[in-house]
């Protein structure tokens, strides 16, 4: 019996020692989490910004002139006097025909001029009847025009600046005048104009009355990344297709470096419209690991709280974000929240 209550006076005097040192335990934890230290961070204070909302098209660029060049009527061909990818002037002799037809014209002409200042010298003396003379002068018109019209048909110049893009026959071959080329049309060189380009696009109804001429906009081209080309709208249609309700609008695209070329794609950016937005450095905005959902943090009395955004459109090293949370004043913390929880404490480093 006297065992019994030895051993019960023992165990009462450890459960109690137990329950001391537990509760010893649980002090020493507050204490550590009273003490826990602080995160030192930066902020930068929120604030709304003026931002350009652009809308974006693709497109393909073209040729600003692309011209076809054949003569009037078939022939053969004596000579051709460039190649695929040559520059050329304006006014350079590409293409010279066959020139028979054109010397007997000439002949013609000059035995016509001849008998003209003769029946000339006659008619101012009264010598002739006026009919004779009139039908004369009108030979030696006929003729002329004639001539004029062989000579700019058997010798091509080039019409522009530009660079030859098609070669479709050799001297010596008979130019028939049957459509051959991607276009559906007959040439015998095809000669495009590549300083400047040109854009063709449809732009939704819905952007009409802001759409204005001489509107700059940005050109980018996929083999280029990173690299954006001036535009400058140069031409708006008056029309609206009602099949999509896209109305066209021509660019012109500056291209003096030579580094674009006809048929590239490209994506044009139209900025029609200005309006308040938040825009925080892209380091600021956080993604929740295996998901989708972005945060940020804001220091509120000397502690980090935690905000769910959603992220818009980028501007260079800023990204724009919607919340509701969000307002101008707050303190958004934009280094050192990689390690942050949500009601840890932060020390703003100045």
């Amino acid at each position: 019996m006297k065992q019994i209550r030895t051993f019960i006076i023992v165990f009462t005097l450890g459960a109690a020692l137990f329950s001391s040192c537990k509760s010893g335990s649980k002090e020493e934890a507050r204490t550590v989490d009273a003490g826990q230290d602080k995160e030192v961070v930066k902020t930068m204070e929120l604030q709304m910004q003026t931002v350009a909302r652009s809308v974006e098209y693709p497109a393909s660029l073209e040729a600003y002139e692309e011209v076809h060049l054949a003569p009037a009527s078939p022939g053969r061909i004596e000579g051709i006097f460039a190649d695929v990818g040559d520059r050329v002037a304006k006014g350079k002799s590409l293409v010279q025909m066959d020139r028979t037809q054109l010397l007997q014209a000439e002949v013609q002409l000059k035995n016509l001029e001849v008998d003209f200042r003769r029946l000339d010298t006659l008619a101012k003396y009264g010598s002739i009847a006026q009919q004779q003379y009139d039908q004369l002068q009108t030979q030696y018109e006929v003729a002329k025009t004639n001539v004029e019209f062989l000579r700019e048909n058997t010798q091509l110049v080039a019409p522009f600046d530009g660079v030859i893009s098609g070669r479709y026959f050799e001297p010596g071959e008979m130019y028939s005048g049957a459509p051959n080329t991607a276009a559906g049309k007959a040439a015998v060189l095809s000669v495009v104009q590549i300083d400047r380009l040109k854009v063709l696009v449809p732009v939704s109804e819905k952007y009409f009355p802001e759409v204005k001429n001489r509107m700059e906009t940005t050109v980018r081209v996929d083999v280029y990344p990173g690299q954006t080309f001036a535009g400058r709208i140069d031409r708006i249609h008056p029309t609206i297709d009602p099949a999509n309700r896209t109305f066209k609008v021509e660019l012109v695209v500056n291209n003096a470096k030579g580094l674009l070329r006809p048929g590239m794609f490209a994506r044009i950016a139209f900025e029609l419209d200005k309006e308040e937005a938040i825009l925080l450095p892209s380091m600021a905005v956080l993604k929740l690991q295996g998901s989708n959902d972005r945060y940020l943090f804001v220091e509120e009395n000397g502690v980090a709280r935690r905000v769910s955004v959603t992220v818009g459109r980028r501007y260079d090293d800023n990204i724009e974000v919607f919340s509701d949370e969000l307002k101008p004043g707050a303190r958004v913390i934009v280094s050192g929240q990689a390690r942050l929880l949500d009601g840890v404490p932060v020390e703003v480093k100045k």
